[in-house]
């Protein structure tokens, strides 16, 4: 498979930038509707065995791999099939945004204590969804330093979210937190730190002269915002979505849309055999 074009001059220049250099390129994604499928279940969201192998390929050529995601580290590397992977010993997993990581090299999560703002809230979800019709048929997903509402399950996902949304907010700001609206999910956590955030720290962390990041969801909007500054800072950069129905305003802001996590598989294998 052929590298697909980007469809703007920055993305074209990022992704060039990319091949021609791939020991100073930083290739930074999303877990959940990148590496994974968007399931109904979140603990069965495992990686696609494609992508991995692709990440695999990549690992040796590049100055960077790392995954950001809103799921607690562990949770991505168990999904992913990440641990004792030798394959895989520069790869970098950022959970919760980026207020934990767990490296490959050392096996081991780091991060803060969890939040006491979040436990209070998710003692009173039961009852912020009890008093929304349809709200109990959410399902709350503890994420440790996050607490996550899905309506996915419900028998009208969008309609459901919807209503909850506001009386969410309001038990969000009661406590102090920060509500990061998803895909069919609204996930309270801790304020301080966004994926975007989380991508410039790594650029300055490894010295990248390009940087690649891949997501689906507006959690990720954040992430392509620091790939635009870092092309202000002459570093070139590639925005890839993949893409969806569910979050079209993440397809709008990309250089390159594909289809879905097979079309990230087929991605990486691409620049893979291109490297």
């Amino acid at each position: 498979m052929p590298l697909p074009t980007p469809v703007t001059a920055e993305g074209v220049a990022g992704l060039s930038a990319i091949v021609s250099a791939p020991e100073r390129a930083l290739l930074a994604f999303d877990f959940d509707g990148v590496l994974s499928p968007i399931v109904a279940d979140p603990e069965r969201a495992f990686a696609d065995p494609r992508t991995v192998q692709a990440l695999a390929r990549l690992a040796p050529r590049v100055v960077g791999l790392a995954v950001i995601t809103g799921r607690p580290a562990a949770v991505a590397v168990a999904l992913g099939g990440f641990a004792d992977r030798p394959e895989l010993a520069g790869l970098v997993v950022y959970g919760q945004y980026g207020r934990e990581h767990w490296d490959a090299r050392t096996g081991q999560v780091v991060g803060p204590p969890p939040s006491e703002a979040v436990h209070a809230a998710q003692a009173e979800l039961p009852g912020v969804l009890a008093e929304v019709e349809g709200g109990s048929s959410a399902w709350v997903e503890d994420k440790g330093a996050a607490v996550a509402v899905h309506t996915r399950r419900s028998s009208d996902p969008a309609v459901i979210l919807d209503r909850l949304r506001g009386p969410v907010t309001e038990l969000a700001n009661r406590h102090g937190l920060w509500v990061e609206p998803g895909r069919f999910v609204l996930e309270l956590r801790p304020p301080g730190v966004d994926k975007g955030q989380t991508l410039l720290g790594l650029v300055d962390q490894t010295g990248a002269g390009a940087v690649a990041y891949t997501g689906d969801d507006l959690g990720d909007l954040p992430a392509f915002g620091a790939v635009d500054d870092l092309r202000d800072r002459g570093i070139p950069g590639l925005k890839v979505c993949s893409g969806s129905a569910e979050a079209t305003a993440v397809a709008e802001q990309a250089d390159l849309v594909v289809p879905g996590p097979s079309g990230v598989a087929g991605l990486f294998n691409a620049l893979a055999d291109a490297l």
